[in-house]
This record gives structure tokens, sequence and C-alpha cells, in this order.
């Protein structure tokens, strides 16, 4: 039985890494600066309070690992600036612990995007790719909670965005996990790339139609323009991978699946 440790396990994929881990038979920990309460952990998985950062309960948190995923976030500000020095950290400690193979998600084509999310993700990739040790790189396609988050966010307001010309191949973090536990498990001493996209492209007008009709929202859904560099990004479809759709859970199935989706 291997032990897989998640650094980011709280997180919304690494919670699916978790369970998907569990599913195989094999034992997960958790690492994590705030372990959960009880009545939010995975029933099965082990948490480990352990910080990157700091170096607090590192050492502890490794002790025995065969593999790492690595499903650290943040979004903006001092977290976001630190992501890929947290990286380096986290290769850092597991070559220190013996840890066999390092696997990192990250975002498709993310060092072709100026926007500082994304050049923190590219950041973070090259340091997989040049550690040295036996690492893959998962490079993902948008999750559907991130559409499904934005239509939410303008249902509020009574417009559901569909931006011009912008397509989506969005991804089910399921399935994500399941490509980034296979990752974990390879024994290929090198380094892998390896592209993970949805089932299906549609346009963001398709999506936002397909959400509205799910979750009965009486919000308009609004053609509108995406300025700046990342509408230029989407436009020219470089967050697409068609020829790598490994996901098995289209979007209309998993707003099916979320009875909480509002």
């Amino acid at each position: 039985m291997v032990l897989i440790a998640v650094a980011g396990g709280t997180g919304l994929s690494g919670r699916a890494v978790i369970e998907e881990v569990l599913a195989r038979g094999h034992k997960v920990r958790s690492l994590t600066r705030r372990p959960p309460s009880a009545e939010a952990r995975v029933a099965g998985a082990e948490y480990v309070h352990c910080d990157f950062h700091t170096g607090e309960g590192v050492a502890a948190g490794l002790l025995g690992v065969d593999a790492l995923v690595e499903t650290l976030d943040a979004r903006s500000g001092a977290g976001l600036r630190a992501l890929p020095v947290t990286s380096v950290a986290v290769l850092n400690a597991a070559a220190a612990a013996g840890v066999k193979r390092c696997v990192l998600l990250t975002i498709v084509r993310a060092g072709e995007c100026s926007v500082g999310y994304y050049q923190a993700q590219a950041a973070r990739a090259l340091s997989y790719e040049h550690s040295g040790m036996a690492t893959s790189v998962v490079y993902s396609t948008q999750f559907h909670n991130l559409l499904a988050g934005i239509f939410s966010a303008g249902a509020k307001v009574g417009v559901i965005p569909a931006f011009r010309g912008v397509s989506f191949q969005t991804i089910a973090t399921a399935d994500v996990a399941r490509v980034l536990v296979g990752e974990a498990l390879v024994e290929d001493p090198g380094h892998r790339p390896v592209l993970a996209g949805g089932p299906e492209v549609q346009a963001m007008a398709e999506l936002a139609k397909e959400w509205k009709g799910v979750t009965g929202s009486k919000a308009r859904v609004t053609t509108m323009p995406l300025p700046g560099s990342f509408g230029t990004f989407l436009r020219l479809g470089k967050n697409l991978i068609p020829e790598h759709a490994v996901g098995q859970q289209s979007f209309g199935q998993w707003l099916q699946s979320k009875t909480h989706v509002s």
C-alpha cells in the first residue's frame, strides 16, 4: 500500500485527490497549515499540521511518504506571490525526505498569459521541470466550478455573463484528481508533463444557457466583451486542448449532480 501526501489537501482539488487515493485503496495524508474540524475531514484520511513557509511539521508530515501531490493555491496578494517559492520549498523538503515522486497541478499554457496568477502557476511548473527529481506536472483546463461561480455571481445582479468569442473546456475536479493520483503512482524516474482537458469545448454563451436552465435562474444571459490580455488569451483558445479531452463528466452532468448550485 502506497502513502501519498497532499499539500493543500483541504482545498477543492486537494480534497478530490484525497478521495481518489482512498478509492484506489492507498493511504493518504493531508498536509495543511490549518487542519480542518473532524466534521470537515474525509473519512480514512490522515491530517497533519505542516507549514512549508516556516518548515514547521514538514519533516514529520513527509515521514514515510512515497509520493506527494501539490494542490496548494492562492488567488491574490502575498499568498499568490509566495506560491512559486512555496513550490520550491515543497520540492526541497520532498527530496530531503526521500519522496519518490512529486506531482503538481497547474493550468494549461499558463506561461502564455501575462495575468499574475497564471505567471505564478507557470513559475511553479518550471521549478518541477528543472528540480532534478522524478516529477509530473498536470496542466489542466479550467474547472466546472470556476464557470459556475462566475455565472452565480453575475446572476445575483441579474446578469449571467458570456464573454464574446470565448470558449471553455471545463473539467470536473474528480477527473483531474484521477490524473493526479495516476501520476503519483508512476514509477518513471524522469519528468512528465501531462495535459488534462474536459470532455468537450463549449462556447461560454452555451455554458451560461446550460447553467441557467439547470439552476432555474431568472437572470439574463448577456454577451459582453472581455478586454485586456486575459480576454485575448481566451479568444485565441489558449485555454483549450481538445486533443487531450480526458475528462468524463461534462459541465451539464456536473451541474445536474450539484443540488446546491444556485
